[in-house]
C-alpha cells in the first residue's frame, strides 16, 4: 500500500455509551501521568474537556474507569481502576485485529493513492435561494 492505513472506530454500547479514540488516549494518559490536567496538556485538551469525558465514562458504566484522589501533601491524582484498564486493553485489542482487515479489504484503493498529493480540503459551493419575494 502506498500509506500506511488508520483505522479510527468508535464502540457504541447502545445508545448509552460510546468509547473512541479520543476516550482511550484519555484514559492512556491518565494511567501513563496519574494526572487528569497533564493527561489533558498532553492532547491539547482543556481540563474542563477532559474531566467532561472521564466524567462521562464514569457515568456510563455500573464501575468506575478511574478513581480521583484529593490532594494533600503530595497532591492529587487520578488513577485507573482495573476496569478502566481492562477497557483500555480491550478497545486496542479490537483496533489491532481490525488493521489486518482493513489492510486486506482495502488493499487494491490503497494503490491508487496519488503519491506526493496532500490532503485536499474541498471547499463547499454556497447555494443561493430566491426569498418568496423575489420569486415572483
Amino acid at each position: 500500500m502506498a500509506g500506511a492505513l488508520t483505522v479510527r472506530f468508535r464502540v457504541d454500547f447502545g445508545n448509552r455509551c460510546s468509547v473512541g479514540i479520543g476516550k482511550i488516549e484519555l484514559l492512556e494518559g491518565i494511567a501513563r501521568t496519574g494526572s487528569l490536567s497533564q493527561a489533558a496538556r498532553e492532547m491539547r485538551m482543556s481540563y474542563r474537556r477532559a474531566w467532561l469525558l472521564l466524567e462521562d465514562l464514569n457515568l456510563s458504566f455500573d464501575r468506575p474507569v478511574a478513581r480521583a484522589s484529593v490532594g494533600g501533601r503530595g497532591g492529587g491524582g487520578v488513577v485507573l481502576t482495573s476496569f478502566g484498564s481492562g477497557l483500555v486493553a480491550g478497545y486496542r485489542r479490537l483496533e489491532a485485529s481490525l488493521r489486518p482487515l482493513a489492510d486486506a479489504c482495502m488493499e487494491n484503493a490503497g494503490r491508487h493513492i496519488k503519491v506526493g498529493n496532500p490532503k485536499r480540503t474541498i471547499r463547499s459551493a454556497s447555494i443561493r435561494r430566491n426569498s418568496p419575494a423575489r420569486a415572483r
